[in-house]
């Protein structure tokens, strides 16, 4: 297993290994979202390097497997959104010795949510999902890229700007919202196709389905066991199968979140997060390379 595994590493450090989507996950046992965002076609006939940047969900439950993997990697930098009440009830992340941990968390009033994160934190425990309704996953979304994570996303772009972090892995609890508008604005400045964006957000639905069907079972029954209406019940059953199942229009959200403060995504990105054609045109040397 090590020598296929840094076989895997060698192929992807030269930007050799395939792109597909079975490919593309890296398949750890303690995070099933865990994959490279490389290899996919951009708009000018480039294609963004394998092996530099993975985006994934939470780290505290890697094996000594995935341990292995992730040295196997040379993960450098890992770049963590979740907020302190999170991270407390969730553990820290597991990581090797001389990896650099950067602690960027997002939080606030989503949707009208005061301090969201913390009542998500309560709602996976009481299955309670009724302040999160099905319009909370779009409205998190458009938050995201009109105040709300501002901050914390351009300076994950100052970090991705610097060479000398890579391999790198950025993540949220399951590397779904945070996380996939932080990947669909990276993949957007280094010129990949929005179709292809959305196809990237919608591949959490196939790594996580082995977990997510059962964890939505499990909130039902922790719901069932509150004082609610069978109104409510269904209420809650279909806001807490929203929340886990991805749509496309979630991530859609985010580029018309964008379009609708600043005129388009790529205004966004040079207004919200301070992003010039220089510092974009740097990006895409360092992270895309031509197709052969």
């Amino acid at each position: 297993m090590r020598i296929a595994v840094a076989i895997f590493a060698i192929a992807l450090a030269l930007g050799l290994a395939p792109a597909s989507a079975d490919e593309r996950v890296i398949g750890l046992q303690g995070q099933p979202n865990f994959r490279d965002i490389g290899g996919y076609e951009t708009r000018d006939g480039r294609k963004v390097r394998t092996g530099l940047i993975y985006r994934s969900g939470e780290l505290p439950r890697l094996t000594d497997e995935d341990m292995e993997k992730l040295r196997a990697l040379g993960v450098k930098t890992v770049v963590n959104f979740l907020t302190p009440e999170e991270v407390e009830y969730r553990g820290k992340n597991r990581l090797s010795e001389g990896v650099r941990e950067i602690i960027l968390p997002i939080t606030g009033e989503i949707a009208d949510v005061p301090d969201a994160a913390a009542q998500l934190v309560e709602a996976r425990k009481t299955g309670d999902f009724r302040k999160f309704p099905p319009a909370f996953n779009t409205q998190v979304h458009k938050d995201l890229v009109t105040g709300l994570a501002d901050e914390q996303y351009s300076r994950l772009f100052e970090i991705l700007a610097d060479k000398s972090n890579y391999p790198l892995v950025y993540h949220c609890s399951h590397g779904v919202h945070r996380t996939g508008t932080a990947t669909a604005l990276l993949l957007h400045a280094l010129n990949v196709p929005w179709e292809t964006v959305r196809e990237d957000y919608l591949l959490s639905n196939e790594t996580r389905r082995a977990e997510v069907e059962p964890r939505i079972e499990q909130l039902e029954g922790l719901a069932a066991g509150r004082s609610m209406s069978d109104a409510d019940q269904r209420e809650n059953s279909e806001a807490i199968r929203a929340f886990y199942v991805l749509q496309p229009d979630y991530i859609d959200a985010s580029r018309d979140g964008a379009e609708v403060k600043y005129g388009s995504l790529d205004k966004y990105l040079e207004q919200g997060l301070g992003l010039n054609d220089l510092k974009i045109d740097n990006l895409r040397d360092l992270l895309t390379v031509p197709q052969n």
